[in-house]
């Protein structure tokens, strides 16, 4: 093996398609090609100490075993880049992307199957052009600089962006989740894990709140004069629990808006609320004394779940996309999205199933017993102006089911 090439780590189940890759790697330039039929394979290839510098395969992204196999890999071995092999339909394309730097990958794209030459060769260019100029996290870097997320917020290109949580049966919207989009002049829309760290780093996440809770009460103030009553929700990480002027703020910002607090509910990730119960009970205290709400996020894919639930006052919980798309595929799973479903009922507390993408999805989950939904079945998430055009076509079409 040349030390210099680029290694591949092709993880293929079917033996055709498997040399079929092969073959055309072989042909694509000075490559380092290791091939595996199947996770545990690919993970004693990864164990043996080899470094891999891009994964190609076909993993179901919907598979819990694969997101574990993929989470594993990055944590343990450097493997920064991925190429997905299979053809996506653009919600899947749309969700992979979101969902791979979420685990720490470089998404380099996706080949359509049969493979062809072309196709592959592109996107190990990209890799090369992403190395020789310092690579994909320096150019992102480069990107989210703190001097950059600084002045794109006193600029206003940060953003609020906002997705319907709707009723699986009726299809009833019962409230909206507001999110963070970054509205770059050169570069689009970029997603949150690009530029959240910076402003955490920062000290920004207040300032981002704060101006969250300015544009979302006033967008919420105008959806009711539409006859349009429903919650919003923001999210919250646990350190900003600490800052001593985060509740009076708070309820400063709804008094000057006119709107009570029983409309907002403020969710919590998992992975923080172990903090929560050792140093900040208090704190979600008097938010729920103000009258908001708590929920927490990705509820499940943490540790000591049902222990936060007996000691701090969470009104909902919101179950994690990955769980909810392989509940089609696992039985498991499902079982236990059902058991949460039904703890949830008879604690009174309202559950929210993540990251629904298809028919198939709502039905299962309809199924074991879900009400309350959010993902891009419904609607993906959108700005100001796009949501409340959207809310006047809804309008319309019920209009015209009368």
């Amino acid at each position: 093996m040349n030390p210099s090439s680029i290694t591949i780590l092709v993880l293929e189940e079917h033996a055709f398609q498997r040399s079929i890759a092969l073959m055309l790697l072989e042909r694509a330039g000075d490559l380092n090609v290791l091939s595996a039929s199947c996770i545990k394979q690919a993970l004693r290839i990864l164990q043996g100490g080899q470094r891999i510098d891009i994964l190609m395969c076909d993993l179901r992204m919907d598979s819990i075993e694969s997101l574990m196999f993929l989470r594993q890999a990055r944590q343990k071995h450097q493997m920064p880049s991925i190429i997905l092999s299979g053809s996506l339909g653009a919600e899947q394309q749309y969700g992979v992307e979101s969902l791979v730097p979420r685990l720490g990958f470089v998404f380099l794209g996706t080949l359509d199957k049969p493979l062809q030459l072309e196709q592959l060769v592109r996107l190990l260019s990209l890799y090369r052009r992403q190395q020789t100029s310092g690579g994909m996290g320096s150019t992102l870097s480069t990107v989210a600089s703190e001097i950059a997320v600084r002045r794109a917020f006193s600029e206003g290109q940060i953003q609020s962006f906002y997705q319907p949580k709707f009723n699986l049966l009726t299809d009833e919207i019962e409230g909206v989740e507001v999110l963070v989009r970054w509205h770059h002049p050169q570069r689009g829309i970029l997603s949150p894990y690009i530029f959240m760290p910076v402003l955490e780093r920062c000290g920004m996440l207040n300032d981002l709140l704060f101006s969250q809770l300015h544009h979302g009460l006033a967008l919420q103030k105008s959806l009711r004069s539409r006859g349009r009553t429903m919650t919003f929700a923001y999210n919250l990480e646990v350190a900003q629990l600490a800052s001593p002027d985060l509740i009076p703020r708070v309820s400063a910002i709804l008094k000057s808006h006119s709107m009570d607090a029983e409309g907002l509910i403020f969710e919590l990730t998992e992975r923080g609320t172990n903090d929560v119960l050792t140093h900040y009970s208090e704190s979600l205290r008097r938010i729920q004394m103000l009258g908001c709400r708590l929920s927490i996020d990705d509820f499940g894919t943490g540790f000591s779940s049902l222990q936060r639930l007996c000691q701090t006052p969470f009104s909902e919980i919101k179950l994690d996309g990955e769980m909810v798309r392989s509940a089609i595929h696992d039985v498991r799973v499902k079982a236990v999205l059902q058991a949460m479903i039904v703890l949830g009922n008879t604690l009174g507390i309202s559950v929210i199933l993540e990251g629904i993408e298809t028919e198939e999805q709502r039905q299962t989950l309809i199924d074991i017993g879900g009400v309350t939904g959010q993902g891009y079945l419904c609607a993906r998430p959108m700005s100001s102006g796009s949501l409340l055009q959207w809310f006047e076509r809804q309008k319309y079409s019920e209009a015209e089911c009368i």
